[in-house]
């Protein structure tokens, strides 16, 4: 591998052993153009990495970027109902599929937008499952994208490891939570990103305390936070650290995603648009 490699081999003329790589990619359809494609990834469920994916969808739609999000949780998607969005995808003549877009014009790809009801359950093995996500990406109409987030199904098991290799990935967002057992986890999921050879951009930990609403202390309701020595031990940056606040929840769970206000997240925007 070069030295000055920025691991998009669609833009590089050097010849190396790790275009070798470039035989897994999965191509975009002409008709569409992506110019990032960020992964949110976690070792394991449940520690906000939809949320944080839908989040950082909003932060850079808000900085009048053109925003995309690949849920490629497939058997567990839960992006389209942060965003409030209900029924199917459309399909163009040409049998593309266009993704549904949101309020504030985030264009959205689900499971649940392409199933006859929202809540039947996806019983798909892992070749299926890996064949969906590949078209999403190539067979949908991205209509001049920016930023596109892809919400990884949790671990690193077969499901992420298609991604990884399908999709040209820029760099990933590991996400976290105060917990040690989670630490230990996520510490999986950075090295199995290392192992292929995908750029991580730092981690952001959800969950990570409680603000008194009246002294404005933060409480670590999760117990303290080890977040910077994992950081520290990887060589990576903390981008963020998301409290608990009920509004969150409540405004997710209305479909009103886009009206969650994430300071918290500012260094995480920056650190994307920093990439080049």
């Amino acid at each position: 591998m070069s030295e000055n490699c920025n691991h998009n081999c669609a833009s590089c003329s050097e010849d190396c052993e790790s275009r070798t790589m470039e035989s897994f990619l999965e191509p975009l359809n002409p008709q569409s153009t992506v110019r990032r494609v960020i992964g949110v990834v976690s070792g394991k469920g449940g520690v906000g990495k939809s949320l944080v994916t839908s989040l950082m969808a909003c932060k850079l739609q808000a900085r009048n970027y053109r925003v995309g999000i690949l849920d490629a949780d497939i058997t567990g998607p839960s992006i389209p109902r942060a965003f409030g969005l209900h029924g199917s995808v459309g399909v163009t003549a040409d049998q593309l599929m266009v993704p549904r877009v949101s309020r504030t014009g985030v264009e959205i790809l689900s499971s649940n937008l392409i199933l006859e009801h929202e809540t039947d359950p996806v019983i798909w093995r892992g070749p299926i499952v890996g064949g969906v996500i590949k078209q999403f990406w190539g067979e949908a109409l991205w209509k001049d994208i920016d930023y596109m987030f892809v919400d990884m199904p949790p671990g690193t098991g077969d499901v992420p490891l298609t991604v990884f290799q399908s999709l040209p990935l820029d760099g990933i967002i590991v996400v976290t939570s105060p917990q040690e057992l989670v630490s230990m986890i996520v510490a999986k999921a950075v090295n199995m990103a290392k192992k292929m050879d995908i750029p991580i951009l730092g981690l952001v930990e959800n969950m990570s305390y409680l603000e008194c609403p009246d002294c404005k202390k933060k409480i670590p309701v999760f117990g303290e936070s080890h977040i910077e020595e994992t950081a520290a031990g990887y060589g990576i940056p903390v981008l963020a650290r998301i409290p608990v606040n009920p509004e969150i929840a409540a405004c997710v769970d209305r479909g009103e995603v886009e009206k969650v206000e994430s300071p918290w997240l500012d260094q995480a925007a920056d650190a994307i648009e920093a990439l080049k």
